[in-house]
């Protein structure tokens, strides 16, 4: 989720404009929080990441049985 879609309970405006210190300082976090490795990915891609991740496991299985 990106700070464009939240709106400040605080101002009652987007979190991405920044009114107010309590928009702000969400930004801030929200932003902190992308940095991180998987931070940048979507969902879809997490899963996908996760099925291939579950595909290499069986085709290891199989060559080693």
């Amino acid at each position: 989720m990106t700070c464009d879609h939240l709106v400040c309970a605080n101002c009652a405006g987007r979190v991405s404009e920044g009114r107010c210190p309590v928009c702000r300082a969400h930004r801030a976090r929200m932003q902190e929080q992308q940095q991180g490795l998987f931070g940048s990915l979507t969902p879809a891609a997490l899963l996908a990441l996760l099925a291939g991740l579950f595909a290499v496991a069986l085709i290891c299985r199989q060559a080693l049985a």
